[in-house]
Order: C-alpha cells, then sequence, then structure tokens
C-alpha cells in the first residue's frame, strides 16, 4: 500500500473516531435531557419520592380512621413572595375528600409567574394522596401587591392501611415551593380556582 494510500485511510479512521465521539456526547446529552421529565412522569405514576396522584373523582369509600396532615409552603430564590397554608394542619379520615387554603402574596413591584412544586413525606404515603384540585396543576400569576388564596381539595387512599410499608403511618406531611417561572402573562392571574383577596389599607 502507498503512504498516499495509508494516510488516506487513517483520515477515514480518525475522521469515524471523531463521528463516533461526537455522537456519543449528543446521545448522552439527549439522555441527560430526558432524564428529568421521565424521572417526574415516573414519580407521578408509582408515587415514588413522595409524589402525589392526581385524580378526577373523589373517594367512594372513607375510613373510620384519621389521618393527621400537616402542611409546609416555602417560596425560593426569585420570587418575592409570602406563601403560608390558612391552618398548619387537618384531620381527615382516610377516604374523606377534604379542601385546604393556601395563600400567596406578590411584595414585589412587578407582576411575577410561579410553579409550585410538591411532595409528601413519609415518601410512601405518596402513592396515596390523591389530589383533586390543586393550583400546582397550572402557574400562577400575581400583579404587585396581589394576594389570593388557592385551594387545594384531596383525599387519603383507603389502600395506604393495607400496604406494609404504610399502613403504620398515622401523619402525613404535604409540603409546597414555589418556584419563579418565566412566560407569557395569561388574560386572568387567578387560575386553578384561586380566589382574589382585596389588599387591606
Amino acid at each position: 500500500m502507498s503512504e498516499k494510500a495509508a494516510a488516506r485511510k487513517q483520515r477515514r479512521n480518525n475522521g469515524a473516531v471523531v463521528m463516533m465521539c461526537l455522537s456519543f456526547v449528543f446521545g448522552m446529552g439527549a439522555m441527560s435531557y430526558a432524564a428529568v421529565p421521565l424521572y417526574r412522569i415516573f414519580c407521578q405514576v408509582t408515587g415514588y419520592n413522595g409524589t402525589t396522584q392526581r385524580v378526577e373523582q373523589m373517594s367512594s369509600v372513607v375510613l373510620d380512621r384519621k389521618m393527621r396532615v400537616t402542611f409546609d409552603a416555602n417560596v425560593a430564590p426569585g420570587l418575592q413572595w409570602n406563601f403560608k397554608p390558612a391552618e398548619h394542619e387537618v384531620n381527615p379520615k382516610i377516604g374523606e375528600t377534604i379542601q385546604v387554603n393556601f395563600v400567596a402574596e406578590n411584595r414585589s413591584n412587578e407582576t411575577q409567574r410561579g410553579q409550585a412544586v410538591f411532595n409528601v413525606t413519609p415518601g410512601e404515603a405518596g402513592a396515596y394522596f390523591n389530589k383533586v384540585q390543586c393550583f400546582c396543576f397550572t402557574d400562577t400569576d400575581l400583579k404587585p401587591g396581589e394576594k389570593l388564596e388557592m385551594p387545594v381539595v384531596f383525599y387519603i387512599d383507603p389502600d395506604i392501611v393495607k400496604a406494609v410499608e404504610s399502613k403504620d403511618i398515622h401523619t402525613v406531611t404535604l409540603s409546597y415551593t414555589f418556584y419563579p417561572k418565566e412566560g407569557p402573562k395569561p388574560v386572568a392571574s387567578n387560575e386553578g380556582g384561586a380566589v382574589k383577596i382585596e389588599k387591606k389599607l
């Protein structure tokens, strides 16, 4: 084989190696990008890591046993909001559909949009914490000084008392964190059943 032919073959081999490396890097990047939404879908379907379940109907079975449910509210950096539960805990019967409210107030001088991320602890209870309605299903926009009362309608699935890993749970905590979110501002700012509260001077 001549030196020129050998050089061309070497260049082809080098080009193939470079393409393989680029393909690998691109593939790993795509997998990393898809990992977060796929993991979130997995958590929502299985209740893993304390992710609650979204349901369309209320429970038809109510047990003669109560569950203590406490609430936690947080705001991530980037949102100048006050955010808190209207009440710190409730004690519904297991299977009983109940509504609780959270209140958010924009303390900034500009309209801000937030997205609430939720979690349930202990994590084993997540699969049995069913939300019928929640402000976390949509983004929330608050004008400067605006305050919203935001409902959450939920029930604890009666099957929680049957599973080995959850039958001894007597207290669960529903936690929310509001994160800033960019996007076009909707016409109405009280989405998801939020009730505007007039700010008193």
